[in-house]
């Protein structure tokens, strides 16, 4: 029996899982950074509203 199938399975499995690891934060930080700037839209058009 040949336990190539196994190997495979788990090296393409170790290399997903170290991919997501990868990009998963940069996904993240893309989301904040967004967050952020709408964030700091608001309180401009806040500021800008208040005499």
């Amino acid at each position: 029996m040949s336990h190539t199938p196994f190997i495979w399975a788990a090296y393409s499995i170790g290399t997903v899982v170290l991919l997501w690891c990868a990009l998963a934060p940069l996904s993240r930080k893309k989301s904040a950074i967004r967050d952020i700037r709408r964030i700091i839209q608001t309180e401009e058009r806040s500021n800008d509203s208040n005499p």
